[in-house]
């Protein structure tokens, strides 16, 4: 079976049309043979394409929920949003509260989106990619691409919305995936809002 190639650039752009996560605009995309109206047509048949039309509700209701790790040494505090009382008190949104908390234990992000990462971050990382790919002898011309794929693999290291849900036997699942799953199901907007990790004598950053 002959795989399509999909660029960087068609992924984001279907994401940003249908507010589906990452991962599943490059599955759609790469079904449909590169059709982005097909891709569409794919994302909307699963219910994923939707979630654009929820990202401009205001989501303020839902839970905090807390984790402690069995041996009483990592402890999260996380708020969940959505847009209802209803749904907030629905099994299927505490579960994700409770998978969500136990994510970040296990996981420990640093940031809840890429947007939340501040600009002297990435500009030292970016510095950083730039000088380790220049020692290598690359090409000038790719060292861009270098960096941008050096700074995906930064966000899912480090930005929850981006790593691979640690529930997701394939590991292919993101967070920000899940939560749009949750949204498909439940019809409302579904967001993270912020988190609290400590472990057992670190300082609260």
């Amino acid at each position: 079976m002959t795989t399509t190639n999909v660029t960087a650039e068609q992924v984001k752009a279907l994401r940003d049309a249908t507010g589906a996560g990452m991962m599943d605009c490059k599955r759609a995309l790469e079904e449909a043979g590169g059709d982005v109206q097909r891709a569409t047509e794919i994302l909307r048949e699963r219910g994923l394409a939707s979630a654009r039309k929820r990202a401009g509700r205001t989501a303020t209701q839902g839970r905090i929920e807390a984790y402690v790790h069995h041996n009483a040494t990592v402890g999260v505090l996380v708020e969940v949003n959505c847009e209802t009382d209803f749904v907030a008190n629905t099994d299927r949104f505490r579960e994700l509260a409770r998978d969500v908390a136990l994510h970040i234990a296990s996981a420990s992000p640093s940031w809840v989106s890429r947007e939340d990462v501040p600009e002297d971050v990435l500009a030292a990382e970016r510095r950083i990619y730039e000088a380790q790919a220049r020692e290598m002898g690359k090409p000038e011309q790719v060292i861009p691409r270098i960096v941008e794929g050096k700074l995906a693999a930064f966000f899912r290291d480090h930005v929850l919305l981006d790593q691979p849900f640690v529930k997701d036997p394939e590991g292919k699942k993101t967070v920000g995936e899940l939560l749009d799953e949750v949204s498909a199901v439940v019809g409302e907007k579904v967001a993270v809002r912020r988190f609290v990790r400590y472990k057992l004598g670190e300082e609260v950053g």
